[in-house]
């Protein structure tokens, strides 16, 4: 297939190769089986003038192209890396454009690929004290899954902190602390175009505790304070469009981009909260958290 370029005129919200998406499935991890969709290759997607989603049908990995190279913001499964190179190549994106790579917390559906990507890009991985523990151990001593969501291991480039700028070029991607999800997840913001009108967007790690004690839990004493800053962070964020690390949590449909009915970020937050929620009060009773 020809390469894409990257000023491609394609339609906003387009596959960039029709019939794409009919590739066959990555493999499943052995140790960690997921949903069939989090390993559907699809072809790229446009989301606005700069930013493409180059992953895989349910789990987000943003290409943003900047004046000064590429920054990769997530991975997906450990199994994508090869999948996500051969997407920026049709992108026109070769190994040693990308220079940043930026992630939301450090499990494995999201940062599984990150060293070997950064191992063939050379690029810098960007985290937070919190989180690059996690990763230099590839998810070993998970506070909530303990070994089981492992993934290649990976050193960070550079610990950022709440509220720091990382630029590229004219480009500049804001840190927001968002714990929660893990003690050490991180949500992002930045400024685009759509059709060369402004767009500032904002990429939300995953506001979900699947499985977690919420009243008493010694690995997280302070997880309802967190989730509670959280919300109240996310609902501030510059967010004219949403995007999320598991796609359809924030209404998109990667694998039919012109079927996504995208939510804002206040009703990603009000929604998680919601579901929080009942969470605490199917733990404990009515009381709210």
């Amino acid at each position: 297939m020809d390469p894409v370029p990257p000023a491609s005129p394609a339609p906003l919200l387009a596959a960039a190769a029709p019939g794409a998406s009919a590739a066959p499935p990555l493999p499943q991890l052995e140790a960690y089986t997921v949903d069939a969709a989090w390993l559907a290759p699809v072809a790229p997607v446009r989301i606005s003038d700069h930013v493409w989603q180059i992953g895989t049908a349910r789990l987000s990995a943003l290409l943003v192209e900047t004046d000064a190279g590429a920054v990769l913001v997530d991975g997906g499964m450990p199994q994508e890396a090869d999948l996500l190179l051969a997407n920026m190549a049709k992108l026109g994106v070769a190994p040693g454009d990308l220079r940043l790579i930026l992630h939301s917390h450090a499990h494995a559906d999201h940062a599984g690929p990150l060293a070997a990507i950064r191992r063939a890009t050379g690029a810098q991985l960007v985290s937070n004290a919190e989180s690059a523990a996690l990763l230099a151990r590839g998810g070993s001593g998970d506070l909530h899954f303990g070994d089981d969501l492992l993934f290649p291991p990976v050193h960070a480039d550079r610990l950022v902190q709440d509220g720091e700028t990382v630029r590229l070029g004219a480009t500049a991607f804001t840190a927001h602390f968002t714990p929660g999800h893990t003690p050490g997840s991180m949500s992002w913001t930045w400024a685009d175009t759509r059709d060369g009108a402004p767009l500032r967007i904002a990429y939300v790690d995953s506001l979900t505790a699947p499985g977690y004690p919420l009243a008493h839990n010694p690995r997280h004493p302070r997880i309802l304070a967190d989730f509670r800053a959280t919300f109240a962070t996310v609902r501030a964020l510059p967010c004219d469009l949403l995007l999320t690390p598991h796609a359809d949590a924030s209404g998109w449909d990667y694998a039919d981009p012109t079927g996504s009915r995208p939510i804002g970020c206040a009703a990603y937050a009000d929604a998680a909260e919601a579901r929080l929620q009942a969470q605490y009060a199917k733990e404990t009773g009515p009381a709210s958290p």
